[in-house]
């Protein structure tokens, strides 16, 4: 399925429900990695995620959404990393100072 390497080790995959596969999930829970997918309604058998973690992912889902709003970032002007990373640090003190 996925190279081993390919995906650091985390204690959490949240993903939404495009992601509900047995395999996904047992390739998963077999390298220590707890998967927090909602079951899709299609499953005869649902299986249970935590809510909690579950909705932080709007958090992110929504800050890369705000980033999007900065064309420089959305389309990655900045050539090096360090500008890039600069770049990507004003937005954030822009976006959520304001």
């Amino acid at each position: 399925m996925l190279a081993i390497d390919a995906v650091p080790p985390s204690d959490y995959l949240v993903a939404d429900k495009g992601y509900d596969s047995n395999a996904l999930r047992s390739w998963l829970i077999e390298r220590g990695t707890t998967p927090v997918i909602p079951s899709k309604s299609n499953r005869k058998v649902p299986i249970d995620h935590d809510c909690q973690i579950y909705r932080q992912r709007n958090v992110v889902e929504r800050m890369f959404c705000r980033f999007k709003d900065w064309r420089r970032v959305a389309t990655r002007f900045d050539r090096s990393i360090k500008t890039f990373m600069a770049t990507i640090a004003i937005a954030a003190f822009v976006t959520w100072w304001l």
